[in-house]
């Protein structure tokens, strides 16, 4: 209370009219800008609406949520709800395209979601969804045969760097890694580089969500990656594992690409704070928008 008056009433008359008029609009912001968004914004209010009827449920059970215009089956209502908001609230995979065509690569595509944000944002778009995890696999299948979400083409194995079939650790919602601790099985696997330069068109943008496989399979991309204009890679850091940011930095400006760096989660004091509280296997998490010029 004492600083809400402060910046009302005592700061505006200490400052002349253009920086007071500065002051309030900077609070205002600050302290009104959730609110804001939620009269304004519809995926906003999708979310936190999802939020309050889905997070306290019980965790790693199969539940029907309905959202917008869609229903989906889904493992795990709390990381799906996060799903959510970075796909359709904040719109991490927006993206422009020269055509009402594009061709979509989603590695990593999980129930589905991100299929659908990209079929509202082009409904003429060819999508390649692949997924490891088969439990999670059947779900997206599922879910894009209920929703009439046509122009998907799914495969239920992991990119990789080879054909061989890889270990996978499932973690029964948006988890399943081939670098985690714990039992695994045996899945099936295509090299990512050989179907990139096999296509005869651009690849609009490649979406990769693999879950700490991802610096292997795009530094064995290597040149392959200039077919692709845009790139999403989620990066993990495995607290087991070496850190390799920089290969995939690399490859990237390897391949004339110029790429902005936005963290999942943050720590405050991460000298402190090295373990990743939302993943204690973790200790980095890192979104990595990469496009060419």
């Amino acid at each position: 209370m004492v600083l809400v008056i402060f910046l009302f009433f005592i700061l505006p008359t200490a400052q002349k009219p253009k920086q007071a008029i500065t002051t309030m609009k900077l609070f205002l912001q600050l302290t009104f800008r959730q609110l804001f968004y939620f009269f304004t914004d519809a995926q906003q209010r999708a979310f936190i609406w999802l939020a309050l009827k889905y997070s306290g449920t019980a965790r790693y059970k199969k539940r029907q949520i309905s959202f917008l215009n869609y229903s989906f089956q889904v493992p795990d209502t709390l990381s799906f709800i996060w799903q959510f908001k970075e796909i359709f609230t904040d719109e991490s995979y927006r993206f422009e395209s020269q055509t009402n065509t594009p061709l979509i690569y989603d590695c990593g595509a999980n129930v589905g979601t991100s299929c659908a944000y990209f079929k509202r944002l082009f409904p003429q778009a060819k999508i390649r969804a692949f997924e490891a995890d088969p439990q999670i696999a059947q779900l997206l299948a599922q879910n894009m045969k209920s929703n009439n979400i046509s122009g998907v083409e799914i495969s239920p194995v992991a990119v990789w760097i080879h054909k061989k079939g890889i270990n996978l650790v499932q973690e029964g919602a948006d988890g399943a890694s081939v670098v985690a601790s714990g039992a695994s099985i045996h899945v099936p696997s295509v090299r990512l580089r050989e179907l990139l330069l096999a296509e005869t068109q651009p690849i609009d943008m490649l979406k990769m969500d693999i879950e700490g496989a991802e610096t292997a399979v795009i530094t064995d991309c290597n040149e392959a990656l200039q077919k692709c204009r845009h790139i999403f890679i989620e990066y993990h850091s495995f607290r087991k594992h070496p850190q390799d940011l920089h290969k995939i930095l690399n490859t990237l400006t390897t391949n004339h690409f110029r790429y902005f760096i936005k963290p999942v989660s943050t720590q405050k004091s991460p000298f402190l704070q090295a373990k990743n509280s939302q993943n204690l296997e973790m200790d980095l998490q890192l979104n990595l928008f990469a496009w060419q010029e």
